[in-house]
C-alpha cells in the first residue's frame, strides 16, 4: 500500500516510525449542482471506489451509501516557443452519495460578519486617505519644510 521509504531497522531504542499512507482525500466544491446528498472530493489516484468508502467511514465515521469515481485528464499546452507540449497531472475525483436524510452544505467561508468588518475596515482606510490628503493640502506652499514641522 504504502510506496515511500522508511529507515532501515537498526538495534537499540526506541526506534521511532511512523507509517504514513499515501492516500489522501480533498472535499472539492462542485462545478455542476449536485443532489444535497453527495460530496464531492478529489483523491489520489491509488484510490479505489472500496478505500474512499472504508476510509470516510473508519475514520471520519460518515455513513457512505455509494462511492464513484472518474479520472479528469489534465490540460495540455504546446510551448509556442520552443514547441515541446507540456500536460498536468490528472485527477481522480469520488462522488460520494450520504443517505437521504443527511444533506451536506459547503461551509461558508465569508459570513456576514467578515463582510461587516471589510466594509468597517475600508470606511477606516477611506478616512485615513482622506485625513492624509487633507495634511498634504496644507503644507503643500511650504515646500521644503519637514512635514513634523507645522503651525
Amino acid at each position: 500500500m504504502s510506496t515511500r521509504w522508511y529507515p532501515i531497522y537498526q538495534r537499540g531504542n526506541p526506534q521511532l516510525r511512523v507509517f504514513l499512507p499515501n492516500f489522501w482525500l480533498k472535499l472539492v466544491r462542485p462545478e455542476h449542482e449536485q443532489p444535497a446528498n453527495v460530496v464531492q472530493f478529489a483523491c489520489s489516484m491509488e484510490m479505489t471506489r472500496h478505500d474512499v468508502k472504508s476510509y470516510l467511514q473508519k475514520i471520519y465515521k460518515i455513513p457512505v451509501i455509494n462511492v464513484r469515481t472518474r479520472i479528469a485528464l489534465g490540460n495540455t499546452k504546446r510551448d509556442m516557443v520552443l514547441g515541446y507540449i507540456t500536460k498536468d497531472e490528472d485527477t481522480k475525483y469520488a462522488y460520494v452519495t450520504l443517505p437521504n436524510d443527511m444533506k451536506f452544505e459547503f461551509p461558508d467561508m465569508f459570513p456576514t460578519d467578515a463582510k461587516q468588518k471589510i466594509e468597517d475596515d475600508k470606511k477606516s482606510l477611506d478616512d485615513a486617505k482622506k485625513n492624509h490628503k487633507k495634511f498634504l493640502d496644507k503644507n503643500k506652499d511650504r515646500a521644503g519644510t519637514p512635514g513634523w514641522f507645522s503651525i
